[in-house]
């Protein structure tokens, strides 16, 4: 692994963790949290999937540790994160990552998180309960995520990753 990578991911998984108590949407059981969802998208073009993934499952590990989370940050994050690096290398462009988080967390992780909150929260919602929220948050932490893209902050990040 690259040192450089995993400490920008570190510094994502920090900026993450520390957002939780500032910005997120209780649904339920769940706390929906753009900021995440900003990161997967921005590890995955800047970084990779390896390191997107990596650092949802950080973040999500953390701030149920820390009590800022769920269980149902798992899903969300993970699959969003993963399907956005694998699209963006297949597209190579931002739209795709957008994409893959969106469908990913949105959709997917939302259908993921029916199960873990019937038999671990036992809650007693329908199956698509989560799918909703998921997306309104997914969609958030996307545009976020493609405003900072926009600004000369990519350019710092691809000059100090393509040197690693």
């Amino acid at each position: 692994m690259n040192l450089k990578k995993m400490t920008i991911t570190a510094m994502f998984m920090a900026i993450g963790v520390l957002s939780a108590h500032l910005v997120y949407i209780p649904v339920g059981f769940a706390k929906c949290f753009p900021v995440q969802h900003a990161i997967n998208v921005l590890l995955a073009v800047l970084l990779g999937t390896r390191y997107a993934t990596g650092a949802a499952f950080g973040i999500s590990l953390l701030r149920n540790v820390l009590g800022t989370g769920s269980i149902l940050a798992f899903p969300g994050s993970i699959i969003g994160a993963t399907l956005a690096g694998m699209l963006y290398k297949r597209t190579h462009s931002i739209y795709g990552a957008i994409l893959g988080e969106v469908v990913g967390t949105g959709i997917i992780g939302g259908l993921f998180a029916y199960p873990m909150a019937k038999f671990l929260l036992d809650s007693n919602v329908g199956a698509f309960f989560f799918v909703i929220p998921f997306l309104v948050s997914t969609l958030g932490g996307s545009t976020l995520a493609y405003v900072i893209y926009q600004t000369p902050i990519r350019n710092l990040f691809h000059e100090f990753t393509r040197k690693a």
